[in-house]
């Protein structure tokens, strides 16, 4: 069994999204993005994916620049291929292309030797739902608080 080390969360999503289904996807990075990247150095936030000429990429997400990188050193919002499978990529096209639906990174972690990703498709929150979400959140916080 690999182990699963948990580099990036994207907290946010969850906060502002309904999550739909998740997928697993293999991340392409050059050599100084996966040394920062198993130095913790991500963050996911403001990220999205989309699909452009049959591939998916993932935009806004920043691995900061390997110190010792130099010259090697990419762009650090550069968009990063995510590695699915046709079937799968088209599948999420289609649903994404539904009104009020996109896709988004919910976190980075190193599965082995690898950099992997769960990437969610995600429905938009209306700003009501948000609060009601924040008061079940708070009302199970008592709960417990009580127990």
């Amino acid at each position: 069994m690999d182990s699963i080390k948990r580099v990036a969360d994207n907290r946010k999503a969850r906060h502002d999204y309904y999550i739909e289904e998740q997928l697993e996807a293999g991340i392409e990075l050059s050599g100084t993005e996966v040394k920062s990247v198993r130095a913790g150095a991500c963050n996911l936030r403001d990220s999205f994916c989309a699909v452009k000429d049959g591939e998916m990429f993932a935009h806004n997400i920043h691995i900061s620049p390997y110190e010792q990188g130099n010259r090697f050193n990419r762009d650090p919002l550069r968009p990063k291929r995510l590695l699915l499978h046709r079937r799968e990529i088209d599948k999420l096209r289609r649903a994404a292309e539904r009104d009020g639906y996109t896709l988004i990174p919910l976190n980075i972690y190193l599965k082995g030797p690898y950099a992997q990703g769960t990437v969610a498709l995600a429905r938009g929150k209306k700003l009501y739902d948000k609060r009601e979400s924040e008061k079940e959140r708070q009302a199970q916080r008592d709960m417990e608080r009580v127990k």
